[in-house]
């Protein structure tokens, strides 16, 4: 649908039907409104709508449809490729919608589509509760669960979208639907890691798992001389590793000024290996400890904390405003091959912000929920994932073929990629057929149903089947 109407005739017609607020150019809050957590975005919406509620929602996505608008959809605005925002267009802001409800009897979990997963943490470690989330606690909990969800549960306790259960969500129509096993479960199916393609989630319902207060962990650092010694260690112990330790091995440079690392060691060149153990910590001291000895160690800062700390733990290396370009090949193996192409390039990254991370794959998330799910990746061993992390955009070239490079040199292994680390979604359906694999066709049928005019596209988008026309 093309645009009708001007810019303030959206900003009206917006704050006339919002208990939210309603930011739009000129105001004093636009820029930091507008602004997302990937520092390389930088995109000037006709409106940030900032909803307080379900109806607000509704109103918004009503607005942007009459007026022919592109809609975005903001929980973190934390996603890599900057699809939080839109040029021109309108975004429901669900930041404010960040209610996390608790049901420690039943294990289950009510979480607003605006929440970050530092907000569930808190609350579900009050009961010895854990969802499976990501690595970094700042990540929305909406984007990360509709695009997979891996971190340090994933082997354990599988994808975040596979501890999905129900969501409530408002369609293109600006109706709110739940989305069920018992109703709706196609649309239950495709939320399960096919993205945010089919409304506005307002809220999720997970299933919750014990864990805490404290865990194990195991962090290590290795001289990036050893970086095929180690992982080849790494892959030796991958082919036995207990399903509740979820280990990512990584390349890049040691920060400066870390503490726990010798100062002669600040800004060189290193192998890592972190994991949790899911478990009595006693217990996991134990079972991690094969990956304190992948080689010599320039550090071990391995121990134990608080659950909900260790999410946090990685939250400095990624601030807002960085420039980031992530992506993502799911290989069956890790071959001497594919090790010989990680280390080749983990020793010619343009930044020292960058790293090349190697995610153990396999355990739970080779076992499909309860009613299936859009997920397509599980049969993959390993996910190797270029993480290009830097802070002038004068780098931007240099850092972009860099990682564009790599997944290049490894598409003979590749067997598919992890769509919460895209790129831009430059490929376009090339990357989500490759994704989806034989679920792209169902995931038509789902978007032709809910979003048949594709109000939903600003995504990893799979577009509506075109109606024939008569005649």
């Amino acid at each position: 649908m093309a645009a009708s109407g001007s810019r303030d005739d959206v900003v009206t017609a917006l704050r006339s039907r919002l208990a939210g607020e309603v930011v739009a150019a000129g105001d004093d809050e636009y820029d930091a409104a507008r602004a997302v957590w990937n520092g390389m975005i930088d995109k000037r919406p006709a409106a940030v709508a900032r909803c307080r509620t379900r109806e607000d929602v509704a109103a918004a996505v009503d607005v942007a449809r009459i007026h022919g608008l592109p809609l975005a959809v903001r929980g973190g605005g934390h996603n890599v490729a900057g699809l939080a925002t839109s040029e021109g267009g309108v975004v429901i802001d669900l930041s404010a919608m960040n209610t996390v409800e608790v049901d420690a009897e039943r294990r289950l979990a009510k979480v607003q589509g605006g929440a970050i997963w530092r907000d569930v943490d808190a609350a579900t470690q009050r009961h010895g509760l854990a969802a499976p989330a990501g690595l970094v606690s700042e990540t929305g909990v909406a984007g990360l669960t509709l695009g997979g969800g891996i971190g340090w549960l994933r082997r354990k306790h599988g994808l975040t979208c596979d501890n999905l259960v129900a969501a409530e969500l408002v369609t293109a129509d600006g109706k709110v639907v739940r989305a069920a096993e018992d109703e709706n479960p196609d649309l239950l199916w495709a939320l399960r890691g096919g993205g945010g393609n089919f409304g506005v989630v307002t809220s999720f319902e997970f299933r919750l798992h014990p864990l805490g207060p404290d865990v194990a962990y195991a962090l290590m650092f290795y001289d990036g001389a050893a970086t095929t010694r180690a992982l080849r260690a790494f892959r030796a112990l991958g082919a036995d590793m207990p399903r509740a330790i979820s280990p990512v091995a990584f390349t890049g440079s040691i920060p400066e000024g870390m503490e726990g690392v010798p100062p002669e060691a600040w800004g060189a060149p290193m192998v890592a290996v972190a994991g949790v153990y899911v478990g009595p910590p006693e217990e996991g001291e134990r079972l991690l400890a094969p990956l304190r000895e992948l080689a010599a160690p320039l550090a071990d800062l391995s121990g134990r904390m608080p659950y909900a700390q260790m999410q946090q733990f990685l939250d400095e290396d990624y601030p807002r405003g960085r420039r980031y370009y992530w992506k993502s090949a799911a290989i069956d193996e890790l071959s001497d091959e594919v090790i010989d192409v990680v280390a080749k390039y983990a020793a010619s990254q343009p930044s020292a912000l960058s790293t090349i991370d190697v995610w153990l794959m396999g355990g739970a998330l080779r076992d499909e929920p309860a009613g299936g799910s859009a997920y397509s990746g599980r049969s993959a061993g390993y996910l190797v994932n270029p993480e290009a992390d830097w802070d002038d955009p004068a780098d931007d070239e240099s850092n972009l073929a860099w990682a564009r490079q790599l997944i290049k040199a490894l598409e003979p292994y590749t067997v598919g990629n992890y769509l919460n680390f895209p790129g831009f979604l430059e490929e376009g359906e090339g990357l989500l057929r490759a994704s989806f694999g034989s679920h792209y066709d169902r995931l038509v049928d789902v978007k032709t149903r809910w979003d048949p005019t594709n109000v939903f596209r600003l995504n990893h988008n799979v577009p509506p089947r075109q109606k024939q026309r008569a005649g």
